[in-house]
C-alpha cells in the first residue's frame, strides 16, 4: 500500500472488520485531479450491491476550483468499484448472513500511482464492545503517559 489519501476512521470505531479486499474506482478526471488534491472524506460512505456490481455511495469527493463547470462531477455520486466476481459472490454471501455488512476502510495510492480503495466485510459492534475499545484506548494512553514522565 502507498500513500494513504483518506481513511474511514469510524468504520475501526463502529464494525469488527472480518476479511479486508482491494478495489479499484471507475472515476472521472475531475474526481482524480479532487482526490489526489486529498479533497476527499469516506466518514458516512457505504458499499451496496446493485445486481452483481459493487457501488460505494455517499463518498464526498470535493471539487477544484480549477475545474471547469462542464466537466465538474457529483461531489456525492455513486461510483462503481472494480473487483474480481469470487470476491463479489464472497461479499454478497457475507451480506446476506444477519448483521454483516460491507465498509469502506480508506483510499491510497498503490505502488503504480493508480487510485484503489480498501474495503472489509464487518460486523457491527454492539454499545458495550465500543465502551470496552474506549477503556483499552484510555489505558493505553494512561501507560504512555506514565513511561513518558518516568
Amino acid at each position: 500500500m502507498g500513500e494513504t489519501i483518506a481513511k474511514n476512521k469510524k468504520a475501526y470505531f463502529d464494525y469488527f472488520l472480518e476479511e479486508k479486499f482491494e478495489a479499484g474506482l471507475v472515476l472521472k478526471g475531475s474526481e482524480v485531479k479532487a482526490i489526489r488534491a486529498h479533497k476527499v472524506n469516506l466518514k458516512d460512505s457505504f458499499i451496496r450491491f446493485v445486481g452483481n456490481e459493487a457501488f460505494l455511495f455517499n463518498a464526498h469527493i470535493g471539487r477544484l476550483e480549477t475545474t471547469h463547470h462542464f466537466y465538474t462531477h457529483e461531489e456525492r455520486g455513486s461510483r462503481k468499484l472494480l473487483l474480481h466476481k469470487k470476491q463479489i459472490e464472497k461479499m454478497l454471501k457475507a451480506v446476506n448472513r444477519d448483521g454483516y455488512t460491507v465498509v469502506p476502510l480508506q483510499l491510497y495510492f498503490n505502488d503504480r500511482n493508480i487510485i484503489k480503495i480498501q474495503i472489509a466485510i464487518a460486523k457491527g459492534k454492539q454499545l458495550h464492545d465500543k465502551r470496552q475499545d474506549l477503556k483499552e484506548k484510555d489505558m493505553k494512553r494512561d501507560i504512555e503517559r506514565s513511561m513518558k514522565g518516568e
